[in-house]
Formats: C-alpha cells, structure tokens, sequence
C-alpha cells in the first residue's frame, strides 16, 4: 500500500490517482480551491436558481435529496432561506433501529426549515435478502438501501416535474473517486462506484426475489434522466463537513455525543442515523485497507485541523475496531449470529493487504504508521 503524502489515504481506495509527487488525487482537488472564482460559482448557482424559481407555479420547484444529516441541514438551508426556493425533499429511510440523533435530526429537518419531506422506507424482507447476499458475496451489505439512495430522488423529481435536484458534494472529486471530474452536473453520480448496478438475473437467482422487487432499483432511462438538471452543492461553494456540522448544530442538529461513541470513528457527527448501517461503511477496510476513520482524518488533514501525525495516530487507534454495537444491530437484523458475522467477515479480507498475527487477528501488512 501507498499512502498520500499529505493525507493519509492508501492507493487502495476505488478511483483514486497519485501525482507524481505522491499526492492523492483528493487532496489535489482540495488545493485547486484556491484557483476558483468562488463568486463566479455563485452567480452561476444564482442563475440556476433564477431558472427555476416558481416553474410550478406555487408548487415544488426544486428537490432535496437528504438523509437527515449535517450536509442535509446545509442544502435545504441554501435553497430554502437563502435562494428562497420551495423545495420538496425526499429520503431514504433503512429499517435498522435508529438512533435518537438520527430519528431527531430528520424531524428536525421539517420543523426548522418548513418543509415536507417524503420518505420510502424498503421492502423489509427483500431488504433481508438483498443484504444477507450482497454482505456475504460482495462485502456491500447496504447495496439495495444505497442504491434507492441513488435512484429514489431521481424517479420522484420525474414524478413531482421538479428537474432541478439537489444533491450535497460530489463524492468522487471531493474525496477521490472514479470518474472525479470538478463538474455541477450530478447527471452521473448514479455510475459512481457506490452503488454500481448488479444485474437482475443475478439477485434473483441467488436471492429468491422477483423482478418487482428491484423496480425501485432502476434508475430512470436516459431520455427521462435528460429531464432532470441535477446538480451538486459542493461546485458552487466550498464544502466542508466540518463547517457543515457546526451550522447544522445552530439549527438543531444532533451528534452522538451521550448517546454512542463510536469506536471505528473519530467523530461524531457523520452517519448517526443507525448503528447497523455503518456496518457498510467499515467493509471498506478487509477490502482495502481503510475505512471511516481514515476517511475523515484525512478530510481533517485537508481542513488544517490536524497534523498528519496526529492523523496516523488516529487511523491506526480506529481503523480496525468494528464498534461492537454496530455489530449486534447488524446481526439482529439479518439474522446472523455473531460468529457467522465475523466468520462472513474474515473470508472477504484482502490477503494481498492482510496476514494474521500470533494471536489470529488481521493486520496489514504496510500500515500508514509504518510509512
């Protein structure tokens, strides 16, 4: 594994590039900030909005696609207060218990802003199915759940003749990705990596679900995608979790402070909605070396908030520690016990990355630490 020399991201994250000087592509897109015109953006954000402003009338003019999170608190706020917008927002609700951070700040979400959301909450026993295979093939137990989170938005701003469809920050430039191009147009994002499409003969032999179960699996075709003008925040000003954290908590956002600390994160403020979900989230690391934790000491790196030092540190503290918790809701859930879990778990680590200790767990073999 090679790691930024800046960050500490490993080459092994999906799509992300090196220069020559060893930097990662993210944290090259981070330092081009500083070449932007970040008024020129923002007239231009104004214009989009121009363009939509009352297209229905004293209906919807434009969607949100949100979760209920920190970034969800900082879009609607752009569109609502400041571009004064009438935005109809919808969400993807798994069917893991929620913690009470979570089951707040979607709430919190309508009341502090005056706006209606809709909300799907999947088909719980194709939801089971999906997952149990998806975890067990792939290591993506949460695919059918990310994959409305893609397609959902996209099918009801059809239905709802809002084309203009918001969406927080593009992932893929943002953080490195593939396909990391510095572009407003979201018209992509679906064939990002995140939720790659699976094909229908394969989950249904392997899973015992039909064809209906995955309609909402589809994103719409390309004619009708032509329709919609989907369009990323994070071009038009310059994105920040942090600072998105600290304006959501003056609008009454919650973290997880009292409630959970979460042993593989080195915050508390991103993915709180459940405990289960970040399950999905810390399988990134059997694969390819990193997770969450890694994730945001980076960003963290990138903020001027840390030192790498201090970074490594944290990744080699958190990195591998699956919180427990996180463990018992997953396996409730899908119904395994917690020895086929792990048992699941350690057949999908990477052994190019991985070998045992004396002891029987994985380490890597080239640790950040170790760089």
């Amino acid at each position: 594994m090679r790691y930024c020399k800046k960050c500490v991201m490993p080459d092994t994250r999906p799509g992300i590039t090196f220069n020559q000087d060893g930097i990662c592509s993210a944290c090259q897109s981070y330092e081009k900030r500083k070449l932007i015109d970040w008024d020129k953006r923002w007239k231009e954000f104004e214009q989009i909005c121009d363009k939509y402003r009352g297209s229905n009338g004293n209906d919807y003019d434009c969607a949100i696609a949100v979760s209920g999170g920190k970034d969800s608190h900082y879009q609607v706020h752009l569109l609502k207060n400041v571009m004064h917008m009438n935005p109809i927002l919808f969400s993807v609700e798994d069917n893991f218990p929620m913690t009470e951070a979570g089951r707040h700040n979607i709430k919190n979400i309508s009341e502090e802003f005056g706006c209606n959301i809709i909300s799907i909450k999947p088909d719980m026993k194709t939801q089971k199915k999906l997952m149990r295979y998806m975890f067990e093939t792939y290591g993506k137990p949460t695919w059918y759940i990310d994959r409305l989170i893609y397609t959902y938005p996209l099918i009801m701003a059809l239905k709802f003749h809002t084309p203009l469809l918001v969406y927080g920050e593009n992932v893929s430039y943002e953080y490195g990705g593939v396909d990391a191009m510095d572009t407003y147009s979201a018209k992509d994002q679906i064939n990002n990596g995140v939720a790659s499409d699976i094909s229908d003969s394969e989950l249904i032999e392997n899973t015992g679900i039909t064809q209906k179960d995955l309609t909402l699996t589809k994103a719409p075709s390309a004619e009708e995608l032509n329709k919609l003008d989907p369009i990323y925040i994070s071009y038009f000003t310059p994105w920040n979790s942090v600072a998105n954290y600290e304006f959501a908590k003056k609008h009454g956002f919650h973290d997880l402070t009292h409630e959970w600390n979460r042993r593989h994160h080195v915050e508390n403020f991103d993915q709180v909605d459940s405990r289960g979900y970040i399950v999905h989230s810390w399988m990134k690391y059997p694969k390819f070396g990193h997770q969450f934790a890694t994730d945001y000491a980076s960003r963290f790196i990138r903020y001027g908030l840390i030192t790498r030092e201090e970074a490594v540190n944290l990744v080699k503290e958190h990195d591998h520690a699956l919180d427990p918790l996180s463990v018992r809701d997953f396996c409730e859930f899908c119904g395994y016990t917690e020895t086929e879990f792990w048992s699941i778990v350690d057949k999908l680590y990477n052994k190019e990355l991985f070998e045992k200790d004396m002891y029987g767990n994985w380490v890597l073999k080239h640790p950040v630490w170790e760089d």
